[in-house]
């Protein structure tokens, strides 16, 4: 019996790409949270950044800095092992998770 077998390689899909909102203060990058569109990702980036400018007071009070968001898109594969989503802020308990 000899066939021929085609080898190939995988090929990532459409569906391992996922919208990721990412949150930064100073060089440190967290993703905040996933989802399937980019505009639902843009949503979710316009409602932390109102938030943000919500609570401004209170972040200057505490004497934590503003996280500022982005959209990116993201690999399954590349979500770090037991990722939760950030809160709004981008902080519990006075650190930036």
């Amino acid at each position: 019996m000899s066939q021929i077998v085609s080898l190939t390689s995988r090929v990532p899909t459409r569906d391992d790409t996922m919208w990721a909102v990412m949150a930064t203060i100073g060089r440190t990058n967290r993703i905040a949270e996933l989802y399937p569109s980019r505009d639902a990702a843009l949503a979710d980036r316009a409602w932390r950044e109102a938030q943000v400018r919500d609570h401004a007071s209170f972040l200057r009070t505490s004497k934590q800095p503003a996280p500022r968001y982005s959209v990116a898109p993201v690999r399954r594969a590349d979500l770090p092992k037991g990722w939760q989503p950030l809160p709004a802020l981008g902080f519990l308990r006075g650190q930036f998770v």
